[in-house]
């Protein structure tokens, strides 16, 4: 998993690419459970999930984070990212109200091809607090961030998302 990531990542930008160095296959927080594709080539895609309490604005509400996703570029396009679908029986029985996710904005028109059937919701203005993962005493222990927030109805509906403009989440980021 970590070359498939460094592999992955790599093309982002070197920084992407440092977590994973070393064989450990999560960049922050550790994922609970993890959906990994495979084809004959080795692995195709890679989701993390992890159950986690975050505060939206005051509300403090149970979700589980997506992240850690992932697909070989040689794959890139060809609709694997619909294969979030099938992470629905497994969020399900985490017993969680919502998914959440956090993309660059450059994401954008990938993620909002999610939204168009109303299986998620792009949050825009929301800035999301994290703990970084590797604390350095010379530097802050947390992060604001202003990313795109994409939320997914699980056990409740989308308007029932807590109103606000800030995401506390309680560790760092997937």
């Amino acid at each position: 998993l970590s070359e498939f990531f460094r592999k992955s990542y790599g093309p982002t930008g070197a920084f992407h690419a440092k977590p994973f160095e070393g064989g450990r296959s999560w960049a922050g927080a550790r994922p609970e459970r993890r959906a990994i594709a495979y084809d004959s080539v080795g692995i195709a895609s890679h989701m993390g999930v992890l159950r986690r309490f975050i505060k939206v604005g005051e509300t403090d509400l149970l979700v589980a984070e997506l992240g850690l996703y992932a697909v070989r570029p040689d794959l890139e396009r060809m609709g694997i990212a619909h294969s979030v679908g099938a992470l629905t029986p497994t969020l399900r029985e985490l017993g969680v109200p919502f998914a959440f996710g956090t993309v660059r904005h450059a994401m954008r028109n990938h993620v909002e091809r999610y939204c168009q059937n109303g299986m998620a919701s792009i949050l825009t203005g929301v800035r999301v607090r994290s703990s970084i993962a590797e604390v350095n005493a010379d530097l802050p222990s947390t992060r604001t961030e202003d990313p795109l927030v994409v939320i997914f109805p699980v056990g409740r509906p989308l308007n029932e998302w807590p109103p606000g403009t800030l995401i506390e989440r309680n560790g760092s980021e997937l």
